[in-house]
């Protein structure tokens, strides 16, 4: 799964590689840690205008939804069910790149996580990727405010992830740069289950760490 991210790039390093303009430099917010069970707005490109970096909520609200308490359940999107899944098959076909530069997962080494191993981990150098992912667009019944939001979408882990990611076995989709604009146009999810992946670097983070969580 991940349901910690990290972007620490600045604006002009992420304009460059992706090619595209941020729309809103004051949201562009560099961070060691997004948690995603706080929803935080992060920059993606959603296939609709692939020239400009935007940022929507994590946490998929799907149009039909009530409020916003869903989000929680949303966060990740199991590739294997996303046409079965009444919060994402309408999101099938509105794609999105999520940008970051890293992620954190904790091995455990007993059956409730009590004791446990911190990993960043990421395609080495701290480099820019992008997580496969999908968005929509909702609308506060209250309010009249129109909310993006999005989930990263996961699939099996390969071997790296299944030894960190010891229970569930899940890793995010993080796409070959070469593949991000297929991604995009809407080519079938199937393309992106594992086996595809791409090289993975795991770095344990020891106790004692200075850490931001």
């Amino acid at each position: 799964m991940c349901f910690h991210s990290e972007q620490t790039k600045f604006p002009k390093e992420v304009e460059s590689r992706f090619k595209a303009k941020i729309k809103d430099l004051d949201k562009f917010k560099p961070s060691k840690h997004f948690n995603g069970f706080e929803f935080p707005e992060t920059p993606i490109i959603i296939d609709e205008n692939p020239t400009e970096i935007i940022h929507y909520n994590w946490g998929l609200i799907p149009s039909w939804a009530k409020d916003e308490s869903i989000q929680k359940m949303t966060l990740n999107a199991r590739i294997e069910t996303l046409d079965e899944k009444p919060s994402f098959k309408d999101s099938i076909n509105k794609r999105c790149l999520v940008i970051a530069n890293g992620f954190y997962e904790w091995q455990w080494h007993d059956t409730k996580g009590k004791n446990k191993t911190k990993y960043e981990i990421g395609i080495g150098n701290h480099d820019l990727y992008t997580y496969a992912g999908l968005y929509s667009h909702w609308t506060d019944k209250t309010t009249g405010e129109i909310r993006g939001t999005y989930t990263i979408v996961t699939t099996k882990a390969n071997t790296l992830m299944a030894e960190i990611h010891n229970i569930k076995k899940r890793m995010p989709i993080i796409l070959k740069p070469e593949d991000e604009s297929k991604w995009l146009d809407h080519a079938s999810v199937n393309e992106f289950a594992y086996p595809y992946e791409v090289n993975l670097v795991a770095t344990k983070i020891e106790p004692g760490t200075i850490s931001l969580f």
